[in-house]
């Protein structure tokens, strides 16, 4: 690690990922999990301490990650990751490497991680890959499904992009896939999905209707008892008296995913 940081340095390195797919445990029978929480903390604070030492100005990132090798990893996903920084007292230093593949293992979207990660300020770069949902593993494919990307380019966008961060094909080719020109087709086809996810995203961002349905959905929170509620004005009291008085109580409104899907769907055959 000591070494790693050093030639990042040299070499100009403006983000430093750790990957923590051995971060973790098999069976709480021989594991002191707080001690090896504690353990892995302190870990981070040496990195940070040593960076700080050499000079080393870069972002450093965690990417999540929630099984395979071990069973159970520390990292399983964004959200739990956000925990563990700010339990330690090391979310100043980190931000997210989000990688596609283990957002599907943990049970979530790619965009859902972005998001995640997003609202709290803490997005910082992309593994651009994919996983075989019909495996359990991390298979490292080279993504070609532009509705999945668009979606997350549209939250990449939103946050304002990546930072220092970047996207990096940690993907390979399929066992049968042999011939060099095969490297060609991956890496072209995983970029040319990227570019496009790109253009629709911001196309449907230029538009603004997905954004003005979702502005239209919580709008009864700008103004009145909905504002009053998000700053904190009105307690159970107020609120129970406004249920029981059904003064102004809001009327159920669909949330039409089948219409806004059929949007994106639009979108991305226009």
């Amino acid at each position: 690690m000591k070494k790693a940081l050093e030639v990042t340095k040299a070499l100009g390195g403006e983000n430093y990922v750790f990957w923590g797919g051995r971060e973790g445990y098999e069976t709480l029978l021989n594991t002191n999990l707080k001690r090896e929480q504690d353990h892995l903390a302190r870990f981070l604070h040496l990195a940070v301490a040593y960076a700080k030492e050499i000079g080393f100005k870069g972002q450093f990132l965690i990417e999540p990650k929630p099984k395979e090798p071990t069973k159970h990893q520390y990292d399983f996903d964004v959200a739990s990751g956000i925990a563990f920084l700010r339990t330690y007292g090391l979310e100043k230093h980190f931000k997210f490497n989000i990688e596609t593949n283990h957002a599907t293992l943990a049970g979530h979207t790619f965009s859902h991680e972005i998001e995640v990660a997003a609202a709290q300020g803490m997005l910082g770069s992309i593994d651009a890959n994919a996983g075989d949902l019909l495996l359990g593993w991390d298979t490292d494919q080279f993504n070609t499904d532009v509705r999945e990307l668009t979606l997350a380019m549209i939250s990449i966008l939103k946050a304002g992009g990546l930072g220092t961060g970047g996207f990096n094909f940690d993907a390979k080719l399929r066992r049968p896939s042999i011939d060099p020109e095969d490297l060609f087709h991956a890496h072209i086809g995983g970029m040319d999905a990227y570019a496009l996810a790109f253009k629709l995203a911001r196309r449907i961002l230029a538009d603004g209707k997905l954004d003005q349905f979702v502005a239209d959905r919580y709008a009864s929170y700008d103004t009145g008892y909905g504002r009053d509620i998000e700053k904190g004005r009105v307690g159970f009291k107020e609120l129970n008296k406004l249920v029981l008085t059904k003064l102004g109580e809001p009327k159920p409104k669909s949330g039409k995913q089948e219409y806004l899907e059929n949007l994106v769907m639009q979108y991305l055959h226009d």
